[in-house]
């Protein structure tokens, strides 16, 4: 997998970070992590996956202390190459390694966007949660942002040209090979009743939102789809419609989650 995302970094950016649908989605995420970001209280924060850094620096510029890692070499150095204030720190780190000994502190919030844990099996992500747990501080948050099972854009993209197997292929508790910026990246699809039945012995719920109900997946950057008026107006309905309801038939989704108290593994 370190491969994989090494290969994919020098046009990550060019490909999804700069898109419109790249931003749109961004945005989309950033308008229900707000509220929990853009408060007096400044947060420690540990982001994974954090691809190109992207994330970091805009959380790290509303003052939060945000440690972001990847599993990614190449995606670290490109992190680490883009201006970023001094409580912004980079490091690489493989999320199957995570542990309470892997940073010197504990969080107030574990962050990760748009799919990395679709990397993760069932069996990992397990583990991912009682690690998690053991690196937050008492009531700390995680925010993720994942990959369901069911994203309408994928089923009528694919149904459209007649690739029945393609429009399911999400559907699935196997993994199928995706492409990622041209790369063939092993990946885990799950609906957010999924994951809250693999959190709840170590978290509460606290929101489930749909990203890119009706804003396209990012294959669809150079169709018409991205053009005016139509952006404008797939923006506009993610805006609108954002209830738990839709988040399983988005292209991605966000849980957040609330450590419940006395939950430390070992």
């Amino acid at each position: 997998m370190k491969a994989d995302f090494d290969i994919a970094s020098s046009k990550y950016d060019s490909i999804f970070t700069f898109s419109k649908i790249g931003k749109a989605q961004r945005n989309r995420v950033f308008t229900y992590t707000y509220p929990l970001l853009n408060q007096a209280e400044k947060l420690s924060i540990l982001e994974l996956n954090c691809g190109t850094g992207v994330d970091a620096v805009l959380i790290g510029n509303l003052g939060h202390n945000v440690i972001a890692t990847d599993i990614s070499e190449k995606m670290i150095n490109i992190s680490k190459a883009k201006k970023h204030p001094k409580n912004v720190a980079f490091q690489v780190q493989d999320i199957n390694t995570l542990s309470s000994n892997s940073f010197e502190k504990k969080f107030d919030l574990i962050f990760s966007n748009f799919g990395g844990l679709n990397c993760l099996s069932n069996k990992e992500l397990k583990t991912f949660f009682n690690e998690a747990s053991n690196l937050l501080n008492p009531k700390g948050k995680l925010i993720l942002v994942i990959m369901p099972k069911h994203c309408i854009w994928e089923r009528v993209y694919f149904f459209l040209k007649r690739n029945l197997k393609k429009a399911k292929r999400r559907n699935t508790s196997k993994s199928i090979i995706a492409n990622v910026n041209g790369v063939r990246v092993e990946t885990w699809y799950y609906t957010p009743k999924d994951i809250v039945s693999l959190s709840n012995e170590l978290f509460t719920l606290n929101k489930i939102k749909p990203i890119g109900l009706t804003i396209p997946p990012s294959y669809l950057e150079k169709s018409i789809l991205t053009k005016q008026p139509l952006i404008s107006i797939f923006k506009g309905i993610d805006s609108i419609v954002t209830g738990s309801f839709f988040a399983k038939y988005a292209d991605h989704f966000l849980i957040e989650l609330t450590k419940k108290q006395h939950t430390e593994t070992t």
